[in-house]
């Protein structure tokens, strides 16, 4: 590709180039609970004048224009399927706001003549811009937890990590970490201590920006890094153009073999995640706010209730829509961190039956609400005594862990919000059981709800149909014998009505038939069999994913249904965009 002319804006061409592709800008700012979506009306490539309108019908808009200037991300979704991640990040970027209308604002924005930021401390702040890839890793904990990344900009003073939004539980701002290794596509590597400086979400797929120094830098690794440093510099000059003089890539940024298989296999995903459907895609993005949410309680100390209010809303309207493909979409966040895949899960099963009793039910939207904030409180505890969720737990991590609902309250109350009685009685409740053995507060059956009663049915089914701390996921059948057997801790009542209303094979689980097919329920008939499934696998051919939709007549040709299977037996995941 031939440079553009050296008389355009360097800023302004990466933004156009970007702009070919699927993409959205968001107006950030670090004092707002929420970005702001914008589209370019206006590029002027040889000024660097930028115009962005805005949809808002908030009375605070004033705020994301901060001393003069915004800051924004433009994330492009690129590729044969759309479904490759660029992105471009401008702080501090000169705009005035405009009033058009009631609820519609133009940003007058000048871009930056220079695609490098000058930093307060006085380094040079290089973007990874078109394409610029090095992969980073923090050590989280010593020897426990390790987060992998992207680099989005360098200096010598720091780095900025793209991470994905589930790995930005056990990140704190102004937390030390052990180790941050940086790797580039030749195979070249940097390593030092770091400290979190800042963090929030970045785009709308799922991922967050950290912010790190690079600390005790001896005078080895000091070299080391300002030559990375130029050579990112040269590299970010040659693919924006604003060096003609540049006539070939840093040596830095040419893929050795590593780098080469580690692009052919996300290639090969991008591919295979490419076939996810618009309901899935809803579910997901609720999942990804709901994580959102948390980084805003955890690192700002601030109550996002519109984006969690937002969640519950989608939901709704996601199971209104299309029901059985709304349950469908649920079975896909199993890849989720297990406290966002219950939450969302339990939520949306909870809104499925309330609405089921009674489509004008008012308190529909708190009990939700409540439900999608109870399992919040786990990721607030994640310290170094508990570096993960995701890990086979000690007694003495479990015992933490069951804390959850304290911590939970304790924050809304740091937070000053104050769930509404159905939110509180759920957030409270919903781990009691009817004969006392629930927590925190071992309460009784005569001091629980009939809406704890049907939750606490929900959440223990969805429970045992999920791999959890070293034990295995149950069949829909051994969950329903399980609880059934469980004495008097269940309404015996709403587990006869959740088995009539979902049956021993639910939709979005995953069958297996003696033709040695699997495939996922999507559909099921009047007497419970499944009449569509999805077929991912052929267990003759196991290194092999298929996927191909039959309904009910040709089912009989997968043989006879011998039961639901876990995914993870058999390999079957999920994968991320």
């Amino acid at each position: 590709m031939l440079p553009p002319a050296q008389h355009q804006n360097p800023s302004a061409n990466i933004i156009r180039s970007l702009l070919q592709h699927t993409n959205e800008l968001s107006v950030y700012c670090k004092d707002m609970p929420y970005a702001l979506t914008a589209e370019v009306a206006e590029l002027d490539l040889s000024t660097g004048h930028m115009v962005l309108e805005i949809e808002y019908a908030g009375l605070d808009i004033e705020r994301y224009v901060t001393n003069g200037s915004i800051s924004f991300d433009l994330e492009a979704l690129k590729g044969a399927h759309t479904i490759e991640r660029e992105t471009y990040s401008l702080s501090n970027v000169t705009a005035k706001l405009q009033k058009s209308d009631s609820t519609h604002y133009r940003l007058e924005c000048l871009l930056p003549e220079s695609v490098f930021v000058q930093e307060n401390r006085g380094a040079v702040r290089i973007p990874f811009i078109l394409g610029m890839l090095a992969r980073v890793g923090l050590d989280v904990y010593p020897n426990t937890l390790n987060v992998s990344g992207r680099l989005r900009n360098l200096s010598i003073g720091g780095c900025m990590v793209d991470i994905h939004l589930a790995d930005s539980i056990a990140i704190g701002v102004n937390q030390d970490i052990p180790g941050v290794m940086l790797e580039f596509p030749n195979g070249d590597s940097f390593f030092a201590e770091g400290k979190i400086r800042h963090m929030r979400p970045f785009g709308n797929h799922g991922y967050a920006a950290v912010g790190v120094e690079f600390t005790n830098l001896s005078t080895s690794q000091a070299e080391i890094l300002f030559q990375f440093v130029n050579e990112s510099e040269r590299e970010a000059a040659y693919r924006s153009g604003s060096n003609d003089k540049l006539a070939y890539h840093s040596s830095l940024f040419i893929p050795g073999l590593k780098e080469k298989k580690i692009l052919q296999q996300e290639t090969l995903e991008r591919d295979k995640r490419s076939r996810q459907p618009p309901m899935e895609r809803g579910v997901l993005d609720v999942a990804h706010q709901l994580q959102v949410a948390l980084m805003y309680m955890k690192n700002r100390n601030v109550f996002p209730s519109e984006i969690l209010y937002d969640c519950v809303d989608t939901l709704r309207y996601l199971v209104e829509q299309d029901r059985k493909a709304f349950l469908y979409a649920l079975a896909f966040l199993r890849e989720e961190p297990d406290w966002v895949r219950h939450a969302v899960q339990v939520t949306g099963l909870l809104a499925d039956l309330l609405l089921l009793r009674d489509p004008h039910d008012p308190q529909v939207r708190e009990a939700m609400l409540g439900v999608m904030l109870h399992t919040a409180g786990k990721p607030l505890l994640v310290s170094e005594a508990l570096p993960s969720l995701n890990v086979n737990m000690n007694p003495v991590q479990k015992l933490m862990l069951s804390g959850h609902v304290e911590e939970l309250l304790k924050k809304l109350n740091t937070l000053g919000w104050e769930p509404s009685p159905t939110c509180r009685d759920v957030i409270e409740n919903a781990n009691e059981r009817l004969d006392g053995s629930g927590y925190p507060a071992s309460k009784r059956d005569y001091q629980l709800s009939t809406l704890i009663r049907l939750i606490a049915v929900i959440k223990v089914i969805n429970k045992y149909l999920h791999s959890r701390n070293g034990e295995p996921a149950h069949s829909p059948l051994d969950a329903y014998r399980v609880v059934s057997n469980a004495n008097t801790a269940y309404d015996k009542t709403v587990l006869v009505e959740y088995m009539q209303v979902y049956g021993l094979y639910p939709i979005g689980c995953l069958a297996k038939y003696s033709g040695n097919f699997l495939a996922w329920v999507m559909d099921v008939d009047a007497k419970g069999m499944p009449n569509q499934v999805h077929i991912v696998k052929n267990l003759r051919f196991p290194d092999t994913n298929i996927s191909s939709i039959i309904s009910q007549s040709d089912i009989s040709q997968l043989g006879h249904l011998e039961g639901i299977v876990n995914p993870l037996d058999y390999g079957v995941k999920v994968l991320k965009l």
